[in-house]
This record gives C-alpha cells, structure tokens and sequence, in this order.
C-alpha cells in the first residue's frame, strides 16, 4: 500500500505528463534530450520530434499494444518504428539507463558503480520469436531472460536466449559482460541452479566471488531467500509495463531494447522526481 505522501507525489507527476501517464514530463525530458541525436549538417531538416518519438516508444511498451495501434498523434507508427530501430542501433537506450542507474546509486549515498550483483533467469512465453526453446522446468515455450542486477534491484545487464538455454550457460555471457561494463562488481548471489563447474570455473577466471544462497532443509512452498528476493522483485518491475508480460519481439536485439525502456523509465522518473 502507497502512503498519502506517495500518492500525492504520483497525482503530481499525473499532472505534469501531457496525454498519458507514460508521457515525459519537463523534467524527465531535460535530462534526456542532451543525449538524442544531433541533426545532420546535410539533407532536409529532421521534422520528427524526438520527444514525441519516446513518448510513443513509452506508450507502447508500457500499455503493450502493438506498433500499428499507436495512436495517431504520435506520428504515422512506421515513423516511430524506424526511429525507434535507429535509437536502439546507436545503444540510446542503454546509454540512457546506465546514465540514471548511476546516478541514482549516487543519491542513494552509494558508488556510482556496484561491487555486487544478484543473477537470475526468468521464461516468458515469446508467439513471434525467430528462435525460441521449451523450458522443462517451467512448462514454457519462449525466451529466457539471464538479468544481473545491483542489491538494490537495479537492473545492469540481460542476456535473452531461447528458453531452453540452462541457467548456468546463459549466466556465461553476463559474467563477460559484467566484467566489460561493471569492472568493480567482484561478488555475486546466486540460486542453486548456478551452482556448476563450468560456470563456476568462468567466474574465477574472471575474478567473481559466487555465494550460492540455498533454501532451508525441508522448507516447503515460497520462501523469502536473503539477496535473492531482490532479482524477483526487479522482474515484478518488468511486468509492470505490459509489453514484457510475454516477449512480443521477434528480434532479440529489440527484445533487450524494449526491457531497457522500461527500466530506463523506472529509473529517468525517480531521479527527476525523487
């Protein structure tokens, strides 16, 4: 349950948005606009607004419906579509989230670079995959997303791979990459399903220290693990924007740029609102 002071916190932020809860606010957009694209020297001058262009993107993986059901205000959805593929091209995206994950460690009083991280994996259904597999374990026919994320639950990297990808082997390629985005991270939380030799042998390669946090003996039903509940409450954030209940997305590249939307979103909206 939200306090009065969050709600009337969230009425204000309502206010300020244009149309839609989605929409950017003044604030949200100012710290983004530095970072679009800059119009070319040559060629007609650019007509699309970029504002509006993210205000669509935000629209569409937050109520999750499909490109062409944009509404017309946003501009002709091919438009919205093509810009969209060219923002995630140039790693817009990302480049945005890893922006304000820093810069709310920072007004969390901590480093602006994580020393932990807490790694899990999750299956959606995925009906327009190029590539999917069947998850035994969970009865799925989809992708699989391997997320590390900080202790706090901030997302800081995700790996998508069909579903039937076990995951140890889909945490190989975050270990890689943490290490190549997040140079300080050196310890890592884990269930016991990552408790294998080869992944095991990755991590001290590359210099990870992985606690594997077991269940009880004997414990039944749900349980509330010390870490580990962090990584679940990070996919209840994912899910909350209707685009990525399933995984609509036949490309994983635009799969990965829609979840980075979305926790962008979180993050762009706690800091310019905090």
């Amino acid at each position: 349950m939200w306090t009065p002071e969050q709600r009337g916190r969230m009425a204000e932020i309502a206010r300020k948005t244009k149309r839609y809860p989605s929409d950017l606010t003044d604030e949200e957009w100012e710290r983004m606009a530095p970072l679009m694209p800059a119009p070319g020297r040559r060629g007609r001058p650019r007509e699309v607004e970029f504002r509006e262009v993210m205000n669509a993107v935000r629209y569409l993986v937050r109520s999750g419906c499909g490109w062409r059901m944009l509404p017309f205000h946003f501009g002709h959805w091919r438009t919205v579509y093509g810009w969209f593929r060219e923002l995630a091209r140039r790693f817009l995206f990302q480049t945005i989230h890893d922006v304000e994950l820093m810069l709310d460690r920072e007004r969390a009083g901590r480093e602006a670079s994580p020393t932990a991280a807490v790694i899990d994996s999750q299956s959606v259904k995925a009906p327009q995959a190029e590539t999917r597999g069947y998850d035994a374990g969970k009865k799925i026919v989809g992708r699989k997303r391997h997320i590390a994320v900080d202790t706090d639950g901030r997302l800081l990297m995700v790996n998508l791979t069909p579903a039937d990808i076990s995951d140890s082997a889909g945490a190989q390629a975050i270990l890689a990459a943490i290490r190549k985005r997040w140079p300080w991270v050196k310890h890592l939380f884990a269930d016991a399903a990552y408790d294998r030799l080869k992944l095991m042998d990755k991590a001290a390669y590359l210099d990870f220290v992985v606690e594997i946090i077991r269940r009880r003996d004997g414990a039944k039903g749900f349980e509330v693990l010390p870490r580990r509940w962090v990584v679940e409450r990070t996919f209840g954030w994912m899910t909350r924007w209707r685009r990525l209940v399933r995984d609509y997305e036949r490309r994983i590249d635009v799969s990965k740029a829609i979840i980075l939307v979305a926790m962008g979103g979180n993050l762009i909206r706690r800091n310019a609102h905090p």
